[in-house]
């Protein structure tokens, strides 16, 4: 089965993403045809800073291999270094109504997260994501919860297009991870750990020892002292009780009765020492692919390549059928 999914090359990447969606391809990749991109035309539909792009996209290529990615077993490239991305989202806009973009919930949010930032690129933001993985033929797209709208539309505009053009692209589906699909803020756990929110809100998958005790140890609770999972009266120790278990592979009950009678305080050191094991290797491997520039940037080179042999001959295929070529 040939796979698709990509992160934005912005910020820091956290936990949340880590867990929701880069932990799960590192399985896929095992049995699959995995492409992985760094999606920097999606990072410049919300404000940026353009001096540290460049800088960005290494770290999430640096963040792709210590986390266990494999260059010889998956494709790994640049968005914008695949003009076919851009080619592609124009051609699947002639064919895309603008009230199914209208219901994009994503689109609402980042509008009113950035209101001097609304931009149309940002409203067609879905068509491009639906071009990344049609223009591979992916058969399966791993994201968090919060993507799977944007995973249906693909959907529905590939069938659309093999309507009225003929079979061309497969109807890719949303695998979302059963569990940690939505890591929520160590601050407000109400709402969705983001790299847009305070750097307290989240943890960053290269944070030091340090960094990661104070935020975790600072995380909102809730009243009571029962460590137990109960989203909708507990989201705050929830949220960490799915951390918790996601790290150590344990089932949330056990860890309940591991914490039975035990303090949030106890609880929270237990996970801070958890956490900072788990990330050691993530450091370790950071620091030697900061040394090894040459290295990563043949990654990106040769997944370019791979990347390109697939995009233009299926894009030869789509011109042809749209009568441009």
């Amino acid at each position: 089965m040939r796979i698709f999914s990509g992160i934005r090359p912005t910020n820091e990447i956290h936990i949340g993403n880590y867990l929701g969606a880069i932990k799960q391809w590192i399985e896929l990749q095992e049995k699959n045809e995995c492409v992985f991109s760094i999606v920097d035309l999606h990072a410049i539909t919300t404000p940026y800073n353009p001096k540290q792009l460049q800088k960005d996209i290494l770290n999430v290529l640096i963040i792709y291999l210590a986390a266990g990615i494999d260059a010889d077993k998956s494709i790994i490239f640049v968005q914008s270094q695949v003009k076919e991305h851009a080619e592609l989202a124009w051609l699947l806009s002639t064919i895309t109504p603008m009230g199914e973009l209208n219901r994009m919930t994503q689109f609402k949010e980042k509008s009113k997260e950035h209101k001097d930032y609304v931009n149309s690129g940002l409203f067609n933001y879905p068509v491009l994501m639906a071009a990344d993985i049609l223009l591979y033929k992916a058969e399966a797209v791993p994201v968090g919860k919060d993507q799977e709208q944007h995973v249906e539309l693909a959907r529905t505009i590939a069938r659309r297009f093999n309507q009225k053009f003929q079979k061309t692209f497969s109807e890719p589906k949303a695998l979302i991870p059963k569990e940690g699909a939505k890591i929520m803020s160590l601050v407000n756990p109400k709402k969705k750990m983001s790299k847009s929110d305070e750097p307290k809100s989240y943890i960053s998958l290269f944070d030091n020892p340090e960094q990661i005790q104070k935020k975790i140890i600072s995380a909102k609770t809730d009243s009571g002292k029962d460590i137990r999972y109960n989203i909708t009266k507990k989201p705050g120790i929830s949220n960490l009780l799915t951390i918790y278990s996601l790290l150590t592979k344990k089932p949330i009950p056990e860890i309940e009765n591991q914490f039975k009678k035990k303090s949030y305080s106890e609880f929270k050191k237990s996970l801070s020492k958890i956490t900072v094991d788990y990330l050691e290797p993530f450091r370790r491997k950071q620091k030697e692919l900061l040394t090894r520039e040459v290295y990563v940037q043949e990654i990106l080179r040769q997944g370019q390549i791979r990347a390109q042999s697939i995009a233009q001959e299926i894009m030869q295929d789509v011109r042809g059928k749209m009568g441009l070529s």
